[in-house]
């Protein structure tokens, strides 16, 4: 089965990669949700010294991440994580995983529970070449950035930048930071049409504040 297509920097690594190691905090205790492989981990853990946590539901991935030397436990974040305390990390990563979580609101709430800051990054549906496919052969889209079949793809939900920039305030939450990569690298102009992939870096609104 084909994996997502997403934008490399001339060192070869993800550039959502590359800004979300850029904006960890060295020594951080962070956990990794959907941490597949355990490559973004990985990169904290020898790049910014974090105290880094993984769950993963597929078997094979958690061997090779626990491989790497990582701390990575088999589980499924869709049951939530009640085994976490309150405040147990600085950062929450779900990389190109909340478009496969079935409990998305339950998901993203938890994180918030455990970690400070919650960095989201998923594909954007809403790219000009999807749109195109749609329009012009009205079949639902397969691009070098969305290359599943609509019968084989692990994606639940499809999702957009403005879907989600209008989601989160409705769930409490406030965007920090956002980042978007299109095709040729960082998009800094119009996202929601020219951009293959959002990350966005969350908190809780404060209690009481208009959300």
């Amino acid at each position: 089965m084909p994996t997502t297509t997403i934008v490399r920097a001339p060192s070869g690594e993800r550039l959502d990669h590359l800004f979300i190691v850029d904006l960890v905090e060295p020594g951080s205790r962070v956990l990794d949700l959907g941490c597949g492989k355990g490559t973004l981990l990985k990169m904290l853990v020898d790049r910014k010294n974090v105290r880094g946590t993984g769950i993963e539901i597929s078997e094979e991935r958690v061997y090779d991440a626990v491989g790497k030397g990582l701390s990575v436990y088999h589980g499924d974040i869709d049951e939530g994580l009640s085994y976490y305390p309150d405040h147990m990390f600085e950062y929450v990563i779900l990389s190109q995983t909340l478009q496969q979580a079935r409990q998305t609101v339950l998901v993203m709430k938890e994180a918030l529970r455990v970690g400070r800051y919650l960095i989201v990054s998923f594909p954007n549906f809403a790219n000009w070449r999807a749109r195109l496919q749609l329009l012009l052969k009205g079949r639902a889209p397969v691009t070098k950035n969305l290359p599943y079949q609509w019968y084989n793809t692990p994606n639940i939900h499809s999702l957009s930048i403005k879907d989600f920039r209008l989601f989160a305030p409705e769930q409490g939450m406030r965007v920090v930071k956002e980042f978007f990569v299109g095709s040729k690298g960082r998009v800094t102009r119009w996202p929601n049409l020219l951009a293959e992939h959002g990350v966005f870096v969350l908190e809780l609104t404060t209690a009481g504040e208009d959300q």
